[in-house]
Formats: structure tokens, C-alpha cells, sequence
């Protein structure tokens, strides 16, 4: 149990039938009434963020999160295929279970499994991958007005803007938080 006056950013909760995570919170001290802890939280599973006020002597269970190093083998009939790294053990998640880390899913990459109970709650991909891009228009001389962009579709099947001087066959960076291009690798 941990105390709401010991919250911190990042910390996992167990509370309202689900696992909560804190993403901000702040004691606040009124000049009338009793003190409370103001918190924003959001819910592992579903990502939803809910703003919520605890009593400084309130207490909480606290959510045992674990997290697996796995690697990424190969997808069969929807289903996706990882190896733990240390035990070498495979388990098999759906697309429901890796919802937008698809986008960026490729063959033999490190990502991290979290799970809460025996239950898989989330995939944590690195910040950045580098994907090679299979299909874009051709540049075109003259077509340099400042900030262009262009439409590229990348190995996995997701498609970013680019700058115009990307070409088919380039390897791109991009930022798996937010999806956007970073640079050519």
C-alpha cells in the first residue's frame, strides 16, 4: 500500500478495477478546508487520462508491473510471434494487443512486454526505428518551396510525409511516440 501523499510521476496504481499510471499530480494546501492531492492519471490499459483528487492519508494499492525484454520473430495468421530474450520462451500477442506498434513492428526487433498479473497490458517500442520506404513519388527539380513535403510508405505498411528529396529505398528514422519522420539514417 502506498500512501497519497507519496505519489509520484510514473507510479503504477491498482484501484477501480483497473491499473492506473500517475502522469502528473500536486498537494495542494487551500486556505479553508483540508488538504488533497490533485492527480492526473491515465489507464494502462486503454490510455484514457482521468483528472482525480485523493486525501493525503488515503491509501492505495500499489500495480507490479513487470517488464520482459522480448524480440519480434515473424506474424502468422494475424498472430504476432515474440521471443523472451533471457529465458527463450515464444508467446504469441494479436493485433488488438499491439494496437499502434504495428506501424512500426519489424522482424528481429527488441521491444519490451509489460504485464500486470499474467495479463499483457502494453508493447514499449524504442523511441525511433529506421524503416526503409518502398513506395513514394519522384522528386522533381524546381519543387523546392520551403517546408514541401510528400507521401511515403514505409516497409511496414505505414505511410509518413517526408521531404521531398526522400526517394524510394532510403532508410528513414521515425519517432514511434509520435510517428513522424526525424531523419534519413
Amino acid at each position: 500500500m502506498i500512501s497519497s501523499s507519496d505519489f509520484r510521476t510514473g507510479l503504477t496504481l491498482e484501484f477501480d478495477n483497473g491499473v492506473w499510471q500517475i502522469v502528473d499530480f500536486q498537494h495542494v494546501k487551500p486556505g479553508k478546508g483540508a488538504a488533497f492531492v490533485r492527480t492526473k492519471i491515465k489507464n494502462v490499459k486503454t490510455g484514457a487520462v482521468v483528472e482525480r483528487t485523493f486525501n493525503p492519508n488515503e491509501k492505495l494499492p500499489k500495480a507490479h508491473i513487470e517488464s520482459n525484454a522480448m524480440q519480434f520473430l515473424y506474424e502468422n495468421d494475424g498472430m504476432y510471434t515474440f521471443m523472451d530474450n533471457e529465458t527463450f520462451e515464444q508467446s504469441e500477442l494479436t493485433k488488438e494487443q499491439l494496437g499502434d506498434a504495428l506501424k512500426f513492428l519489424k522482424e528481429n526487433m527488441d521491444i519490451t512486454l509489460n504485464t500486470f498479473k499474467g495479463t499483457i497490458i502494453g508493447v514499449d517500442l524504442p523511441n525511433s526505428v529506421d524503416l526503409e520506404v518502398t513506395d513514394c513519388d519522384p522528386s522533381v527539380r524546381g519543387d523546392t518551396a520551403q517546408g514541401a513535403t510528400k507521401m511515403a510508405q514505409l516497409e511496414t505498411g505505414y505511410s509518413v510525409r517526408v521531404p521531398l528529396f526522400i526517394n524510394q529505398g532510403d532508410v528513414l528514422r521515425i519517432d514511434t511516440r509520435t510517428g513522424n519522420y526525424i531523419e534519413r539514417a
